[in-house]
């Protein structure tokens, strides 16, 4: 299977708590599928290095439709702006 991925945004917290959150674009070649990978990864140092890693995909219109307008969102917006061909709105 092959996987086509694009980085949307990507924002990591720490030192002593670290926070990773990532959301990435994937087509699937194979199933000519189209969609939003997020993943989160969480690590504690105080409690021997605990991870906690949770992965979710979603389709591009229910990540869309998430509250707020994050970095992610308006990359996503400009990439399917460059897709269509279409001027970026000032306003958005």
């Amino acid at each position: 299977m092959a996987l086509l991925k694009r980085e949307l945004y990507r924002q990591v917290r720490g030192p002593e708590v670290t926070h990773a959150d990532r959301c990435t674009l994937v087509f699937d070649t194979d199933k000519k599928s189209l969609y939003v990978e997020r993943e989160v990864t969480h690590l504690e140092a105080k409690i021997r290095g605990a991870v906690e890693y949770q992965t979710d995909t979603m389709d591009i219109s229910d990540y869309l439709r998430q509250g707020g307008q994050t970095a992610g969102h308006r990359e996503l917006w400009r990439l399917l702006r460059t897709i269509f061909d279409e001027p970026a709105d000032p306003d958005e």
